[in-house]
């Protein structure tokens, strides 16, 4: 039985999206854009207030017990408000993580301060690459009954207003995962100098820092938490896409050239069909995904590559005709169609390239022949 019915899932869904719709929109966003952490803690405490923080964490360690088709909806309404702070790193990741380590004290303590609100998790998935499915280029040794972490990792989301962080790493010949608190000495952040500001990266300098193992944790479950995170990637660049598009269709029908909406015209109309074709192929991909990996079908991960590639290439596709559909207004900085357009550049990469995510998808369909 389903921990929530359609009619929870919807009800939640509409209590945040109403939040956003308060205390994110595009205003504020945009005030966001200028800020150092382009990160807006009473939004996060209103998301803490709401439940939203535990939504992958079993009841037992005071979470709601959701699972990643859940997380999927509440990713279409944040995708539609560009929201960018650390939800996929602190409420999808980490748990993920969090939950398949043998160490009960350490996963119960980690679970419960995510529940509560107090911890915000970032993690370091990978190296220069930015792929996840690539080995890491930090080091994990033990040295006086301690672990040292020395080395870089990149394209880590949040790492400035992050107070823990889930840094994976190579360790005795084979790879690990460490959690790191963010105040520890040998830690150096530099942020990323990127197009799109709706989200902050950075790289991450590890010198000898301290960290404790989660112990149990290892390729596997990197792979899980690669799987949830393009998932739940995929859930934000489909509500993005929507929103964009329904802005589209709107410009369409109210701007007048000849006497008429340009929305009549039917290069304009089979534009506009394909970019509907697009957004629903994304959003069926997403979905499916999302069911395969809570049911735990053996295609989860050829079904999360599939999400990976399409819902990121489509967003591209669906924003770059945006821009055209609304000719030069839609180059100024006063319209939200750039927005969505670098937030959709930055989808392309991030976890893993679409053409990697292409790659591993005909690779899991040679498997089944």
């Amino acid at each position: 039985m389903e921990a929530f019915s359609v009619e929870d899932r919807q009800a939640m869904c509409d209590t945040f999206s109403r939040l956003l719709q308060d205390m994110a929109d595009e205003p504020k966003l945009r005030q966001l854009l200028i800020t150092e952490s382009g990160f807006d803690q009473s939004v996060w405490g209103k998301m803490s207030q709401l439940g939203l923080m535990g939504i992958l964490i079993g009841p037992e360690h005071g979470g709601v017990g959701g699972s990643l088709v859940e997380v999927e909806a509440l990713m279409e309404h944040a995708g539609a408000y560009l929201y960018g702070g650390p939800f996929i790193s602190t409420c999808v990741i980490a748990p993920t993580i969090l939950s398949a380590c043998s160490d009960e004290s350490l996963a119960e303590e980690c679970l419960r301060a995510i529940t509560e609100g107090s911890a915000i998790f970032s993690v370091a998935g990978c190296g220069s690459s930015g792929a996840w499915d690539l080995p890491p280029e930090v080091q994990a040794v033990f040295v006086d009954q301690s672990w040292l972490l020395t080395g870089t990792a990149d394209f880590v989301s949040y790492a400035a207003v992050a107070n823990q962080c889930l840094v994976y790493a190579n360790v005795d010949g084979g790879k690990g995962v460490f959690l790191v608190d963010m105040n520890e000495n040998g830690i150096a952040l530099t942020p990323h100098n990127t197009d799109d500001a709706t989200i902050r990266l950075s790289s991450m300098s590890l010198d000898a820092v301290v960290a404790r193992q989660v112990a149990g944790v290892g390729e596997e479950v990197m792979e899980e938490a690669l799987q949830v995170a393009l998932v739940a990637l995929a859930g934000e660049q489909v509500g993005a896409a929507r929103r964009i598009f329904e802005i589209t269709i709107e410009y369409l029908k109210t701007r007048h050239q000849f006497g008429q909406p340009i929305g009549s015209f039917q290069a304009l109309k089979h534009i506009a069909a394909d970019l509907l074709i697009e957004l629903e192929s994304a959003s069926s991909a997403a979905q499916h995904a999302a069911r395969a990996i809570a049911a735990g079908s053996d295609d989860r991960k050829l079904m999360s590559c599939l999400a990976g590639f399409t819902c990121a290439d489509n967003y591209r596709k669906i924003t770059a005709d945006a821009i055209q559909l609304h000719g030069g207004i839609a180059y100024t900085m006063e319209h939200p169609a750039h927005l969505f357009w670098r937030r959709a550049q930055t989808g392309q990469w991030l976890y893993c390239s679409s053409d990697t995510l292409r790659d591993n998808y005909l690779a899991e369909m040679e498997k089944m022949l």
